[in-house]
C-alpha cells in the first residue's frame, strides 16, 4: 500500500465509525471536498452546507474528538485484519458495480482476482435433508469449476455451502453481520478459520461490532454483489435469503433456484422465485451456462494434475481442506519424513498441494 493510500485508510476507517455515515453520504462529502481527509477535517458550518443532516454532523464531530485514528489503524493489524476502501485497487470490482458498494471493507484472508468468477450460495437456517443435499452437490461442481462460493456463513444452506466449497477444494467468502473479529453462529469458529486459510472473511461492520438483527439485511447487498449471480438451494416465503435475491435482481445479477416439494413450506420461497424469473436450476450446468462461465470450467478441468508416484498418492490419500502437519502426514502414510518433504515440495510446484504456514498442507483439489 502506498503512503497516500495509507494516510487516506485512516479517515475512511474514521468515516466508517461514524453511525450515520454510510456509502451515500460518504459520496456526497467527497464530491463537496475533493478527499476523504478533507471531509473529515471539514468545519461543522461547512459539513452542513454539504448536505449532511444534524443527527449525522453531530455523531461525526463527537467520533472526531473522541476516536485516536493511528489507534485504529493499528487495532486493525494487530487483529491480523486487511481494510480496503473503495480507491484500493484491490477492492473487487464486481461489487464496485453495485450502486451502493461499502466505503470500506475488512478482510481475514485473501480475496484473489479468480474471486471475481464468483455465485452466492444461500438459503434458509431451518434446512431439510434435502436442501443440504442439493447444496453440497451443486456447490461441490461450482468449486471444483474454479467458481468461487459466496454465503453468510448462517447455520444451515450458508453453512453447508462454505463446508463444501472447502471440501472440493476450492475457494470461498463468508460476508459477515458483525466485525471479522467475531464468529456468529459459534459453532462456526472451527469453519471459519477454514474459510480464512481458503478465502476469506468479509465485513463492512467495524471490529468489535456485534452480530445485531439489523446489520444482516444491509450484509445481504455485499453477498449479492460479490457474485454474478445468486442461487437459493432452499428457502420458505418468509426466509431472509430472498433478500438477497432482491438484491441481486436490483443489481443486475442473475437470480437461480431449486424447486421443491409444493407440499414442503421450506421450499415456497424457491418455488416462488422461479414462477417470478428466477432461473430453475437442476444441475450444475445450468449455472455456468447462464453466466458463461462454461469455459472457466473447462480451464479448471484440465489444470487438474494427477498424482505421478505412489508416494504423492499416498500422501494425497490423507489431504483433504483441513491442513494436516507434514509429521502427521508422514505417519500416516507410512513414509520417512524425508522422502514426505522432498515430495511434498515437488507436488506444491506442481499445484496439487499448497502449504498454509507452520509446516501444514492442505490439498489444493
Amino acid at each position: 500500500m502506498s503512503v497516500q493510500a495509507s494516510h487516506a485508510l485512516r479517515y475512511y476507517i474514521g468515516f466508517n465509525l461514524v453511525q450515520g455515515i454510510g456509502p451515500a453520504r460518504l459520496r456526497m462529502l467527497l464530491d463537496a471536498f475533493g478527499d476523504v481527509e478533507a471531509a473529515w477535517h471539514a468545519p461543522a458550518d461547512a459539513l452542513h452546507r454539504a448536505g449532511l443532516d444534524r443527527r449525522s454532523l453531530r455523531n461525526l464531530l463527537e467520533t472526531r474528538s473522541r476516536v485516536d485514528l493511528e489507534q485504529e489503524m493499528k487495532r486493525v493489524a494487530q487483529a491480523g485484519v486487511r481494510a480496503i476502501t473503495w480507491e484500493d485497487p484491490n477492492y473487487p470490482p464486481l461489487l464496485l458495480e453495485i450502486p451502493d458498494p461499502p466505503p470500506l471493507l475488512y478482510v481475514r484472508g485473501t480475496l484473489e482476482p479468480e474471486d471475481s468468477w464468483a455465485v452466492a450460495v444461500v438459503g434458509t437456517r431451518r434446512a431439510s435433508v434435502y436442501g443440504k443435499e442439493v447444496t453440497r452437490r451443486l456447490v461441490t461442481d461450482l468449486a471444483r469449476s474454479g467458481i468461487t462460493i459466496v454465503s453468510g456463513l448462517a447455520r444451515g444452506i450458508d453453512g453447508v455451502a462454505h463446508q463444501a466449497a472447502l471440501e472440493a477444494g476450492g475457494r470461498t467468502i463468508a460476508v459477515l453481520g458483525c466485525g471479522v473479529d467475531r464468529v456468529y453462529p459459534p459453532e462456526h469458529r472451527t469453519l471459519a478459520r477454514r474459510i480464512v486459510e481458503r478465502g476469506a472473511l468479509v465485513s463492512e461492520y467495524p471490529l468489535g461490532t456485534p452480530p445485531e438483527a439489523r446489520n444482516f439485511p444491509p450484509r445481504n447487498r455485499i453477498i449479492s454483489g460479490l457474485s454474478m449471480g445468486v442461487l437459493i438451494t432452499e428457502a420458505g416465503r418468509g426466509s431472509g435469503a430472498l433478500i438477497t435475491a432482491d438484491y441481486a435482481a436490483e443489481q443486475g445479477r442473475d437470480v437461480f433456484a431449486v424447486p421443491g416439494s409444493i407440499l414442503a413450506a421450506g421450499s415456497g420461497g424457491t418455488n416462488r422465485l422461479i414462477q417470478e424469473g428466477a432461473k430453475l436450476v437442476i444441475e450444475t450446468a445450468d449455472i455456468l451456462r447462464e453466466l458463461n462461465l462454461t469455459m472457466v470450467a473447462e480451464q479448471a478441468q484440465a489444470r487438474e494434475v494427477l498424482p505421478e508416484t505412489e508416494t504423492e498418492a499416498a500422501i494425497l490419500a490423507h489431504l483433504g481442506a483441513e491442513p494436516v502437519h507434514i509429521d502427521d502426514l508422514g505417519r500416516m502414510a507410512g513414509l520417512p519424513i524425508a522422502e514426505v518433504t522432498s515430495a511434498l515440495t515437488l507436488m506444491e510446484l506442481k499445484g496439487l498441494v499448497r502449504q498454509v504456514g507452520r509446516m501444514k498442507y492442505v490439498a489444493v483439489r
